[in-house]
């Protein structure tokens, strides 16, 4: 399936690249996106932390773990790949949403745009409650579980204890809807990301020797192809599905968030996800990457592997006994943040399905999954979400590559920054 998602990533994002003259490129359009003054709903700057609540989660740092763990270093380099090719189709998913949202509720997303656009509800409903499994049973439970294992490193704690603090928080939270949870998110992400980078930096800085080592390790075993099926293959869709799997691009969760926007402007809100994709990946993923590559993690031996145990080992390595605490309090905000976000992706979602659902019901689900996701197998989460995730990313670039011919009428139109 992810040999699928893999070719349909890289054939879109090149394709839609050279169609649209790579705007995600386009930096200093990047930057005057994020100008915005309008009263009515949220403004783009505050939809860029929203999705970077959603995406800079704990794929960034346990699931870039797992993924030198499982693929080694080479894998980060297939990450940078996917995320600069991939921005081409957070800028087209997120001009899409924007066209097609529903206006009066500022909600849209993919099930809207294959819904209006592509003229198919049967998909559009199948793509939402996908959303909704894949936050309940997956992307959130993954969140409690990885702060539960990251506490297990400084005093093993009852995992159900942990998983019930962090739902109530976070139920304080969403009840007060989507401002209370983009007033959050504006406060959190910006701190929790100069926080992590600054570590990381300091980690670069006082290991300078060794950068150009583990620089040159990256890209050497990134194209290691011998043997082909049983090395080259698996550390690009290794890369790949970390990369799909922290940034969303090519699978339309952004694109959620980016309908809450009061923008009225497709393109300039598809710029400011092409921002948080490489904001993500390129530097949250890459931090990552840094801080374990640097440390020896293949001496390390894990069974049943979250990921976050060879990132607080790293930690450890780095800061001394602090490092562990350090590493807690930064997976305490990511995965908090994505909880969030992710409580907010489910409700759009459920409201596509009826404008007159009662989500309150998601008041409930949402803290359940996130005490549920505290003690199970961290094994069955990660495989669990690996398929959704796929499944999301085929029904959304199939809607897109259906909708070509209006992705570029609406560029014409609208990339006027």
């Amino acid at each position: 399936m992810w040999a699928i998602v893999t070719a349909l990533i890289l054939f879109s994002g090149l394709y839609f690249s050279k169609k649209l003259h790579f705007p995600q490129l386009k930096i200093n359009k990047i930057f005057k996106s994020l100008k915005g003054n309008n009263n009515k709903g949220i403004t783009p700057i505050k939809t860029l932390f929203l999705t970077l609540a959603g995406r800079i989660g704990v794929g960034s740092i346990a699931g870039v773990a797992l993924a030198i763990y499982l693929g080694g270093p080479g894998t980060i380099f297939w990450m940078w790949v996917v995320a600069i090719i991939s921005g081409a189709l957070a800028y087209i998913e997120t001009m899409l949403a924007i066209k097609y949202k529903d206006k009066k509720q500022n909600i849209g997303g993919p099930s809207y745009y294959i819904k209006k656009g592509l003229k198919n509800k049967p998909l559009a409903i199948i793509y939402s409650l996908i959303i909704i499994v894949s936050y309940l049973i997956g992307f959130i439970p993954i969140q409690s579980n990885t702060v539960a294992k990251s506490i297990d490193m400084i005093n093993p704690t009852n995992h159900l204890i942990i998983g019930l603090i962090i739902a109530f928080i976070s139920f304080v939270i969403i009840k007060g809807g989507i401002n209370k949870i983009s007033k959050v998110t504006s406060k959190l992400v910006p701190f929790m990301t100069l926080i992590y980078i600054s570590m990381a930096l300091f980690v670069i800085i006082i290991n300078i020797e060794k950068f150009p080592q583990v620089l040159s390790q990256i890209i050497q075993e990134a194209f290691q192809i011998k043997p082909f099926l049983t090395s080259f293959i698996p550390v690009i869709l290794i890369g790949v599905q970390r990369a799909i799997f922290s940034n969303e691009s090519g699978i339309g969760l952004g694109a959620i968030a980016a309908s809450a926007s009061n923008s009225i402007n497709g393109s300039k809100s598809g710029y400011i996800q092409v921002l948080g994709v490489y904001i993500t990946t390129i530097l949250i993923c890459t931090a990552t990457a840094f801080m374990i590559l640097i440390f020896d993690y293949k001496s390390v031996t894990l069974t049943n592997p979250n990921g976050i145990e060879l990132t607080s080992l790293a930690f450890n390595y780095h800061f001394g006994s602090l490092g562990t605490i350090l590493l807690v309090a930064c997976i305490l905000m990511f995965s908090f943040s994505t909880v969030l976000t992710g409580y907010y992706y489910c409700q759009s979602s459920l409201k596509f399905l009826s404008k007159n659902i009662n989500t309150k019901c998601l008041l409930i689900i949402t803290p359940l999954s996130v005490v549920l996701g505290a003690i199970t197998s961290p094994t069955t989460i990660w495989t669990l979400v690996d398929i959704l995730v796929a499944i999301l990313a085929i029904i959304n670039i199939y809607s897109i590559f259906k909708l070509k011919e209006e992705i570029m009428l609406y560029y014409k139109k609208y990339d006027r920054i």
